[in-house]
C-alpha cells in the first residue's frame, strides 16, 4: 500500500540501535531516546498524536520491536532503504553521523517521499519462517564451502580430522533445514501454489523457487519495472555528453546470481526464453547483455504468473 502525503500532518524519525532508538519529531524539532523494547516502545506509541508517520531503517532486524508496536497501536511506519537514506543525508552536504543527525533526517526523508512510501505490513508468520530459514541454510553453505577450502589447501594436515567434523556438521544443518523448508511449504497452501507456478517458467528450479519466495515476498505486487529493480536486474543509464555506455544493473535484493544461473539454463532450451535470448544475439547484442535481459523477463514473469493466480483466487 503506498500512503498520500497529505494523510499524515507530521513525521517521526527513528535511528534504530540494539539498546535504544533515538527519535526526531518533525512537529515540535524535539529529540529523544527510547529503550528498544516493546514495553518501552508502546509506552512511547501511547503518546503519539494522530497524523503520525514513523521512518526508520532496516538494521539487521532490530527495527522489529518499533515496526510491531507501531503497527498494533494504528501508526503508520516505513522501513527504509539505508542506501537511499545515505544518499538523501549526503544530498544535504552533511558529513557529520550521529543518532540524531540520521533520526532527523529520516523524518525530512519521511515529508518529502512520502508520497512514494510503502507502509510495512507484517509478513504471515509461514513467511517469516521461510525467510529465516533460506537464509541461514545460504550462511551454512558459504560455510561448508569456506571450510572446504581450506581443507584443499596444502598444508592443513593437523586440523584435516577438525575440518571434517565441522563440515560433517554442516551438512547435517544444511539437511535438517531443506527438510523444514520442504515441509513448510507443502503445509502452506499460498507457498505451494506459487512454489508450482515458479517451477514452470524455464531456467527456474527448487532452489531459485524457494529463494524468489522467501527473499522476495512482494512478487505479484509489483509492476514490471519494480519487480526487476528489486531483483537487481533493472538496466540503468550510463550515459554522459555524448557517450553511452552499456546499461548496468545495481543493487537489489539478494537473488541476482540465482536468476542469472536460471537464465543460463533458459538460454540453453528451446522455450520462449530460450528463442528471445537467441534473438536477442541475433541482432548483435553480446551474449552477457542477453543474458541479462532474460534474468529481467524470467522475474517479470514470474511475477505476472503469480499476480494472476492471486486474481484468480480472488475473483
Amino acid at each position: 500500500m503506498t500512503s498520500l502525503a497529505t494523510s499524515f500532518s507530521y513525521f517521526l524519525g527513528g535511528d534504530v540501535g540494539k539498546a535504544e532508538i533515538v527519535f526526531y519529531n518533525s512537529q515540535d524539532g524535539t529529540t529523544i531516546s527510547i529503550q528498544n523494547n516493546p514495553k518501552a516502545l508502546a509506552a512511547f506509541a501511547a503518546t503519539l498524536k494522530p497524523g503520525c508517520l514513523v521512518v526508520c531503517e532496516a538494521t539487521g532486524g532490530y527495527e522489529s520491536a518499533l515496526l510491531k508496536t507501531m503497527l498494533k497501536a494504528n501508526i503508520a511506519v516505513h522501513r527504509a532503504d539505508a542506501r537511499k537514506v545515505k544518499a538523501f543525508i549526503r544530498s544535504f552536504g552533511i558529513r557529520g553521523k550521529t543518532d540524531a543527525i540520521d533520526a532527523r533526517a529520516l523524518a525530512q526523508y519521511g515529508r518529502e517521499r512520502a508520497d512514494k512510501l510503502r507502509l510495512w505490513a507484517e509478513p504471515e508468520a509461514a513467511q517469516s519462517r521461510l525467510q529465516s530459514l533460506v537464509l541461514t541454510r545460504e550462511d551454512l553453505i558459504k560455510q561448508r564451502v569456506a571450510n572446504k577450502n581450506r581443507l584443499a589447501a596444502p598444508g592443513n594436515a593437523a586440523v584435516k580430522p577438525m575440518l571434517k567434523a565441522v563440515i560433517d556438521c554442516l551438512t547435517k544443518q544444511i539437511d535438517t533445514i531443506e527438510t523444514q523448508i520442504h515441509e513448510l511449504i507443502q503445509g502452506q497452501p499460498k507457498l505451494a501454489r506459487n512454489a508450482k507456478i515458479l517451477a514452470s517458467i524455464s531456467g527456474i528450479g527448487r532452489i531459485v523457487s524457494i529463494a524468489l519466495q522467501a527473499l522476495m515476498p512482494e512478487l505479484g505486487t509489483l509492476s514490471r519495472r519494480e519487480v526487476a529493480a528489486l531483483a537487481g536486474v533493472a538496466p540503468h543509464p550510463n550515459q554522459s555528453g555524448g557517450r553511452d555506455k552499456y546499461r548496468k544493473t545495481i543493487a537489489g535484493r539478494p537473488v541476482k546470481s540465482l536468476l542469472f544461473m536460471a537464465a543460463l539454463s533458459a538460454s540453453r532450451s528451446k522455450t520462449t526464453l530460450g528463442e528471445f535470448y537467441r534473438r536477442l544475439l541475433a541482432h548483435g547484442k553480446t551474449k552477457m547483455v542477453a543474458i541479462v535481459a532474460v534474468t529481467r523477463k524470467i522475474i517479470v514473469i514470474a511475477n505476472a504468473k503469480i499476480r494472476d493466480a492471486e486474481q484468480m483466487q480472488l475473483s
